[in-house]
């Protein structure tokens, strides 16, 4: 505790359990704590903003906890840093994931600058993941719960914001935290998860993405190029989806569900294939782009690791090549659904190596042959 003492952290609080928790153990540790509200979206009139409730909770906590609350605004730094590539994102038909964008950008961006004006050594968040800084540079390596792990979304985050970061939450379980929280008198102990993407909440995704990208409705066709349907706007389907596509059963066609298959911007068409196995649907060949590092460098050559291409899902055996501002993933078995705009996370066991941004992806020779014979 001693070595603590006097050193000043600032925490990112959000007026949740995760992040209150966080903020009651650094105390604990004797650490000089503040709480940091970010505002990082305008309030709106509909009733989906939840802001104005957040940081009336975590008010609460820090007078709980007997610390000082400061109240900032990234909401232009959000819309110009996150919000804009958003939207050019899904109107060139790839499906983005702004929480890692939100991670890189503000909570160890602006977050970080701000929290040093404040006199900050360090930072800290509820984020479940786990730092090893023993070494030159940190490592970024998965949290003791992996059903809650955060790791895929930190990956981008810079190495120096991650070396004067804090993970208080890496070796507790989302039970254990809870049972914290009520044990210490946290308000917030029972407050329910948020869910969605961070600046939309729980809001219909279609009609918020309508206001900034209007519907622009086209053909809905099979690999033959048949019409079957009409699709009321590329950006607002994502590949391997079957909710929402509106088509019915069709004479002579079987009646196993169709998915989203492809995507072509020219013709403004969206393919759907039927099958949640479909061939189409599957890809080994992953072409990310803008990779980042955890740590500045890459690993040498071609190498082995296990890869993610989207949040709550294991890790996937593949080999990977660098080609400077590329990679190329080779996976050992195909993938399902695996999306452009999306991130390709890299891991060697529990270590986070870093990850790109998928811009493409294929089939290999021996994926066809495989398929072809199945």
């Amino acid at each position: 505790m001693a070595s603590n003492s006097r050193k000043r952290i600032v925490v990112g609080l959000s007026g949740g359990v995760d992040s209150s928790v966080a903020a009651w153990r650094l105390l604990e540790d004797g650490w000089d704590v503040h709480g940091l509200f970010m505002s990082n979206w305008e309030e709106d009139e509909d009733g989906y903003c939840t802001n104005a409730t957040d940081y009336q909770d975590a008010r609460d906590v820090c007078e709980r906890l007997a610390i000082p609350l400061h109240r900032v605004s990234f909401a232009a730094e959000y819309r110009e840093r996150v919000f804009a590539y958003f939207l050019s994102e899904y109107q060139a038909g790839r499906t983005p994931n702004p929480d890692v964008l939100c991670n890189r950008e503000i909570k160890f961006g602006a977050f970080v600058e701000y929290a040093r004006r404040l006199g900050a050594a360090h930072v800290a968040t509820g984020h479940y993941a786990r730092l090893d800084g023993t070494g030159a540079t940190p490592q970024l390596t998965r949290a003791h719960d992996r059903s809650k792990d955060q790791t895929y979304f930190l990956h981008a985050a810079p190495d120096d914001a991650l070396a004067i970061t804090r993970f208080p939450l890496g070796d507790l379980t989302k039970k254990e935290v809870r049972a914290l929280a009520a044990a210490q008198g946290l308000p917030v102990h029972d407050k329910k998860d948020s869910t969605g993407i961070c600046f939309i909440g729980e809001r219909p995704f279609r009609e918020f993405l309508s206001g900034y990208l209007p519907a622009q409705p086209g053909p809905i066709v099979t690999e033959a190029g048949d019409v079957i349907g009409e699709h009321q706007g590329l950006m607002y389907y994502t590949l391997g989806q079957r909710q929402g596509l509106g088509i019915g059963g069709r004479q002579g066609a079987s009646d196993a569900p169709w998915y989203v298959a492809g995507k072509d911007l020219d013709r403004n068409q969206l393919t759907v294939v039927q099958g949640h196995d479909h061939p189409s649907l599957q890809c080994d060949l992953v072409t990310g782009v803008r990779p980042h590092w955890i740590g500045g460098e890459p690993p040498v050559g071609c190498f082995a690791c296990g890869a993610q291409t989207r949040y709550r899902q294991a890790a996937r055996s593949c080999r990977v090549e660098i080609r400077g501002e590329s990679v190329e993933v080779l996976f050992d078995e195909p993938q399902r659904a695996v999306t452009p705009g999306q991130f390709i996370v890299f891991y060697a066991g529990d270590r986070c190596l870093g990850g790109a941004v998928i811009a493409s992806t294929a089939r290999s020779a021996m994926a066809v042959d495989t398929a072809a014979t199945g």
